[in-house]
C-alpha cells in the first residue's frame, strides 16, 4: 500500500473518481477546477493506492490560528466504497498525523457531518475527540 501527495500525474483521474463519492455536487471537470483553484491557497492531496487502484484520498489545509496554534486541517476525507472497513482510513489519518507533525503542527482537525453517524465511530476509535460544535450559515448569497 503506497501513499502519495498528489502531483496531477496519471493517478489524477482516479484521485477525483473516490473523490466524487464524498462531493457529489461536482463532476469531474468541476471537481478538478475547484482543487486548482483551492491549491493556490495551500490546498493538498494525499491517496492511497494498492495494486493499481486509488483505495482512499484526503484533501487537507496546514494553516494557524489564534485557537488552535499550527495544525493540519483535513477538508475530505474518503474511502473508496470498495475498500472500506480494510485499515485505509486508519492508514491515511496516520500518515496525515505524521505529516502534521513534520510540518510542526500541534493539532489535526476535521469536521463531519451530523448525520455521518459511521465516520463519527471512525473517528473516534481513531483518537479524535468532538472538542466543538461548528456552526455555519449556509444560504450568504
Amino acid at each position: 500500500m503506497d501513499i502519495t501527495l498528489l502531483a496531477n500525474n496519471e493517478d489524477y483521474e482516479h484521485v477525483l473518481e473516490v473523490m466524487l463519492q464524498l462531493r457529489p455536487q461536482y463532476n469531474k471537470k468541476s471537481l478538478a477546477e475547484q482543487i486548482k483553484k483551492q491549491q493556490q491557497t495551500g490546498y493538498n492531496i494525499v491517496y492511497v493506492k494498492d495494486n493499481g487502484k486509488v483505495l482512499a484520498v484526503a484533501g487537507f489545509v496546514i494553516g494557524e490560528k489564534l485557537a488552535w496554534g499550527k495544525y493540519l486541517y483535513v477538508d475530505d476525507l474518503v474511502t473508496n466504497e470498495a475498500f472500506r472497513s480494510a485499515g485505509v482510513g486508519h492508514n491515511i489519518l496516520a500518515w496525515l498525523e505524521d505529516f502534521a507533525k513534520e510540518q510542526g503542527c500541534t493539532q489535526l482537525h476535521l469536521d463531519s457531518g451530523v448525520q455521518r453517524y459511521s465516520a463519527h465511530k471512525f473517528y473516534l476509535r481513531e483518537g479524535f475527540v468532538i472538542a466543538s460544535h461548528h456552526f455555519s450559515k449556509t444560504e450568504l448569497l
